[in-house]
């Protein structure tokens, strides 16, 4: 399902607008620092079946919805881009939404500071619906550019030595860019696989195929506001059943990461930004 508020050629002026009002204000109040405590780092074992041993304790950094000239200001993202490689992953994977609603050259500088994560592997990302509105192609070329591999209903594989692990990827699943068919076709018949996928309810669809032991997703910010005793309260498409955290879906594993940025309302309570730290381990 589109979300209709942002095909509407006049909401979509009115948030940048707001954007880039806010980002002014922000800058002009000297706000914009990074402060390490206001993230979170998460730590999640993931039982994988059938990995192989070469691969038991493989560490994955798992960053979602940065909204890159909101909240995110340069020095926060440099400040995060340091968190994650002081935590020395494997590999890093970006679900999604690296910009909100504007997307100008200050923007992509900011996006130029991905270039500085250091996985001993790879940085894997797939794009999301704000990525689509505002400037796919761009954010596409910045991703080259930076060695970020984008996986565009594709997929990617580790190896080591005979061992092997895919990491798969769909495309923005609100703007019906997803072709999960063209991703099992690329997929190879052995080892396992992990899918990256912007909007968290596709995991009903994925894990219906039995061949993904985990699916990464973002999307959702958490909802941004969690409330004692009820949860997540605000919840909207695409991220109704699984807004914020582990869940079982089937025989899959999905991970609903709570993002780094904001939506055009930068507010959080009790959902503090996340950078999930995942380690693989063999059953």
């Amino acid at each position: 399902m589109k979300d209709k508020s942002n095909s509407n050629p006049n909401a979509l002026m009115v948030r940048q607008k707001m954007q880039l009002a806010m980002s002014s204000f922000r800058d002009k109040l000297g706000v914009h620092e990074f402060n390490p405590r206001d993230f979170e780092i998460v730590n999640l074992k993931v039982e994988i079946p059938d990995l192989d041993p070469a691969f038991n304790g493989y560490r994955i950094a798992h960053i979602s919805d940065i909204h890159l000239g909101q909240w995110i200001s340069a020095k926060r993202i440099d400040g995060v881009v340091n968190m994650v490689n002081k935590l020395e992953p494997d590999l890093i994977a970006i679900t999604g939404d690296s910009v909100s609603y504007v997307v100008n050259e200050p923007v992509l500088d900011m996006l130029r500071i991905l270039k500085n994560l250091k996985p001993k592997d790879a940085t894997v990302a797939v794009l999301g619906n704000h990525d689509h509105w505002v400037g796919a192609k761009e954010i596409r070329n910045v991703m080259d550019e930076s060695n970020i591999i984008e996986l565009e209903n594709d997929v990617y594989t580790l190896k080591r030595g005979d061992a092997t692990l895919h990491i798969a990827g769909v495309d923005s699943i609100t703007l019906e860019k997803d072709d999960l068919d063209a991703v099992l076709n690329k997929l190879p018949s052995s080892g396992p696989a992990i899918l990256l996928a912007h909007e968290p309810d596709f995991a009903d669809v994925s894990s219906a195929t039995g061949r993904f032991s985990l699916q990464l997703s973002g999307h959702s910010h958490g909802g941004q506001m969690v409330i004692p005793w009820l949860g997540t309260p605000f919840r909207g498409s695409q991220f109704r059943k699984y807004p914020l955290g582990e869940y079982k879906v089937g025989e899959m594993v999905q991970y609903t990461n709570r993002g780094l940025g904001t939506n055009v309302f930068w507010i959080r309570i009790n959902c503090p930004p996340e950078i999930t730290i995942l380690r693989l381990q063999s059953t």
